[in-house]
């Protein structure tokens, strides 16, 4: 037969039955030694301290008491009867405190292996005040094992994340309220749902977009019981007390070619691919393959490399130093800023013009050129003509580019995407773009007519001579230059540029590559891949593929 007593929790009666327990928030990882920071573990021990497994007496008498104690809102008492007292002691705050427990009955379950006790949870939940609280009644089993203590024979509660719920895990807590933004259903162009499950870019994508929209886009926000990481994140949900209602959000992505830069990346180590629509902005698609979560192909800082000759030559063209037709030099080596350059093969072109060294990815006949710009004449370009650094609002977090003033030493570097140059596969998509159309759109991922943000202009259009010179060279480049290789078998109006950057402390070069057809610009980078043609260019070519 059972026996209930009444106790109090936190304030709020609460009935316990049989043998009683409760479930907690924040859980801390239980550390060495027992009772840590405890009288009750602490003390000394004597001759007569029993060693073995604890008997059946003093496993049903350790639990009873710890949950008892549990269940009163006795915390200090609970935790001295556990081996790691501090790890109890700040769970059983934790709960009382955060998990919102206005009520709560515990009933022990039959006791089948001799140090582990099991038993029900059934807590009433309460989130807020007044007529805006909301109620609920979470219940669940959980258990707790009985160890014998180490230095004090005592029988004492083994502290684990288990004891205060079963799906806890080390380093994890619980934390009761609102699960954040309302939920969204990110759907495509076209309408089609977006999974971040089938595509799993879109794992890092889906829950930015739900913090920026959620509300806007016609979401309720909901209230759960969810696990928090030691660092604070929040992570799965263990219990709805009201379940939020998801709002459609339309993106700029396209599904089909979603699912082509997926499967474009997933082939290369450390790889990002980003596909623009020109002349509008839309975000096609976007795709990370790497190691961690982090959004490179949006929020990466990497130099560009050769990719930055497109606006290096829309630079050089517009200041009338140099012409698609006008011969340049391309030799070897060049020395400029006090530094040595040459060309990747240490090739040379005898006698060419300045489209066959950007079709080749010549550095030096673009270092050649330095002395004759300002540390100002990059950096304007970029900004006025190709947005980059402008503060864009694309709907999520990003990384805009970043090409700054140069001094005399890294004027010539920043002329090949080195140095201080810094740019992800977004921007670079961008720029490929932007010369495409022949001026700058900045990239979108949700459309501004949901929420009437200002985005990013660039000061001015591309010349027409100089947008038709550089279109013509980017062809010449995916046609018989050093992006024939990756853009085979293309048609329509195509264009590319490979890149390749140097990183302090890497073996290989990271590579890059950008590229148009038709109504779709894409950029893509591989860290560590090479040659721009090598490993970024496939993947360039395999989404442009998918375009329409």
């Amino acid at each position: 037969m059972r026996t209930a007593a009444k106790c109090v929790v936190g304030g709020v009666t609460a009935a316990v039955v049989g043998l009683v327990g409760v479930g907690a928030y924040n859980v801390y990882e239980a550390f060495a030694g027992e009772g840590s920071g405890s009288s009750g573990t602490s003390a000394g021990t004597t001759a007569s301290r029993q060693t073995g497994p604890p008997s059946e007496e003093e496993v049903r008498d350790t639990a009873r008491d710890f949950l008892a104690a549990w269940s009163k809102g006795d915390v200090e008492s609970a935790a001295l009867l556990t081996d790691n007292a501090g790890g109890a002691r700040q769970a059983l705050t934790g709960f009382r405190d955060e998990a919102h427990v206005s009520k709560v009955t515990f009933e022990a379950g039959r006791q089948t292996d001799g140090a582990k006790v099991p038993y029900h949870v059934t807590a009433e939940l309460t989130v807020g005040k007044g007529d805006e609280a909301k109620h609920a009644t979470w219940a669940y089993d959980s258990t707790l094992h009985v160890v014998r203590g180490k230095t004090t024979g005592k029988a004492l509660v083994d502290w684990q994340p288990s004891v205060v719920h079963p799906d806890l895990r080390r380093g994890e807590s619980l934390r009761t309220g609102s699960d954040g933004a309302p939920p969204v259903k990110a759907v495509d162009r076209n309408g089609t749902e977006l999974d971040g499950t089938e595509l799993p870019s879109l794992g890092a994508i889906l829950p930015a977009l739900r913090e920026s929209y959620g509300e806007k886009a016609g979401g309720v926000q909901g209230v759960e019981v969810r696990v928090v990481s030691e660092g604070g994140e929040p992570g799965r949900t263990l219990y709805t007390i009201v379940k939020g209602r998801a709002g459609t959000l339309r993106t700029t992505l396209d599904a089909n070619v979603q699912r082509a830069a997926e499967a474009a990346v997933k082939g290369y180590r450390e790889a990002s691919v980003v596909v623009v629509k020109p002349g509008g902005g839309d975000i096609l698609a976007v795709a990370n393959h790497r190691s961690d979560q982090f959004n490179a192909a949006f929020q990466g800082r990497l130099a560009p490399g050769s990719t930055m000759k497109v606006v290096t030559a829309a630079m050089l063209m517009e200041k009338g130093l140099v012409s698609a037709d006008k011969s340049v030099e391309c030799p070897k080596y060049a020395s400029a800023g006090g530094r040595s350059f040459h060309n990747q093969g240490m090739f040379q072109i005898n006698g060419g013009t300045f489209a066959d060294s950007f079709a080749r990815s010549c550095n030096t006949a673009f270092i050649g050129l330095a002395d004759r710009i300002s540390g100002a004449d990059l950096s304007d370009e970029a900004q006025e003509v190709f947005g980059l650094g402008k503060d864009w609002k694309v709907g999520i977090p990003t990384f805009d580019g970043s090409v700054p003033q140069s001094d005399g030493p890294d004027t010539p570097a920043a002329l090949i995407g080195q140095g201080r140059v810094q740019a992800n596969p977004l921007n670079m998509a961008s720029v490929a773009a932007t010369a495409k159309a022949g001026y700058f759109s900045q990239p979108v991922l949700v459309s501004r007519e949901l929420d009437d943000r200002p985005v990013a202009h660039a000061s001015r259009a591309l010349p027409s001579s100089v947008a038709a010179q550089l279109r013509a060279m980017m062809r010449r480049t995916a046609v018989s230059g050093t992006g024939a290789r990756a853009m085979a078998g293309l048609g329509g109006d195509i264009g590319a540029k490979t890149g390749s950057a140097e990183a302090d402390g890497q073996g290989d070069a990271n590579s890059w590559f950008l590229g148009y057809r038709n109504d779709a610009a894409a950029a893509a980078v591989v860290q560590q891949g090479g040659h721009g043609g090598d490993a970024a260019g496939p993947i360039v070519r395999r989404v442009l593929a998918a375009g329409r």
